[in-house]
């Protein structure tokens, strides 16, 4: 990441039914500096395995492909454990990736709920551990890709307007939730 940090896209999932199988909304909010500037969306497979290969199409094929410099999420699993490979969504689109969190997560809550309940469990776990650690940065964790510590909280900094959580988060989490159930509720 090199200079003012403007075009960045941030993604969340819409809230779902417990008893949910199949597919389930996700949103991205993408931003040109403080100015909402589109909004993208796409469907990943509850607690699947295609989350990072349906983003990285989303933001490889969107018309903000070329302005984009860097992707937020908003926690590393999307609709429920549909874990995204940072790493490889870093390489497949060149962007850097910021997982975002309010707090550190219970790792070891995490690791006996994949074992215990989720398909292909110990493979999401492996690709919770190469994320790295999270990391603290501003107001809020991190786990990162493409980008140093120094990098990670100057985005956090320059794409938090409301608060410690990105702009392009908070907005990709309304939309999910307004869209999905008809109002927006609940934090980032």
């Amino acid at each position: 990441m090199k200079g003012r940090i403007s075009h960045v896209i941030g993604f969340d999932d819409a809230p779902f039914d417990r008893a949910h199988r199949g597919d389930v909304p996700v949103y991205g909010a993408v931003y040109a500096g403080t100015r909402l500037e589109g909004v993208l969306s796409l469907k990943v497979r509850r607690d699947g395995v295609n989350s990072t290969r349906r983003i990285a199409d989303a933001v490889n094929r969107c018309r903000f492909a070329g302005h984009m410099q860097a992707i937020l999420l908003q926690g590393i699993a999307l609709a429920g454990f549909n874990v995204v490979d940072i790493r490889t969504l870093h390489r497949e689109t060149g962007l850097p990736v910021l997982v975002v969190m309010r707090r550190p997560p219970d790792f070891k809550r995490i690791h006996a709920a994949l074992l215990s309940r989720v398909p292909g469990g110990a493979a999401k776990w492996r690709r919770i551990q190469r994320a790295g650690p999270v990391e603290p940065a501003g107001e809020v964790w991190v786990q990162r890709a493409g980008l140093t510590p120094e990098q990670a909280v100057s985005l956090i900094h320059a794409t938090a307007i409301n608060g410690g959580v990105p702009e392009p988060l908070r907005t990709a989490h309304l939309i999910a939730g307004g869209v999905t159930s008809g109002e927006s509720r609940g934090r980032v």
